[in-house]
């Protein structure tokens, strides 16, 4: 099996701003999770403000939708990995998941 990478684009606008928003958004990651099940091998975390890094020095900001985190999942196919995404928070709240596979450096 493949791991998977998810990572987790939405506007800063859809962070919980009360107590009451994230009880109601951890719900919601906590029932995605168990409906994943087995298959998500790292939870992952919420990410801070990222930079971006190039040829010009190093800037404040990313992509035009910010990453806001990021999980692990094991599958037999991307196909797979793309329909257990389906259903997740960061979706149904106007975000989106960029699913791509983790490929093995072997040394």
């Amino acid at each position: 099996m493949t791991k998977y990478l998810y990572i987790y684009k939405a506007e800063t606008s859809q962070v919980p701003s009360t107590p009451e928003e994230g009880e109601k958004a951890m719900a919601a990651w906590g029932a995605w999770m168990e409906k994943v099940g087995p298959k998500l091998v790292d939870p992952g975390n919420p990410v801070g403000t990222s930079w971006t890094v190039d040829g010009k020095g190093a800037r404040q900001g990313g992509n035009a939708l910010p990453i806001m985190g990021y999980s692990i999942v094991e599958c037999d196919s991307i196909e797979e990995a793309c329909a257990l995404a389906e259903g997740n928070p960061m979706i149904l709240g106007g975000g989106e998941v960029e699913v791509t596979p983790i490929v093995p450096i072997e040394m």
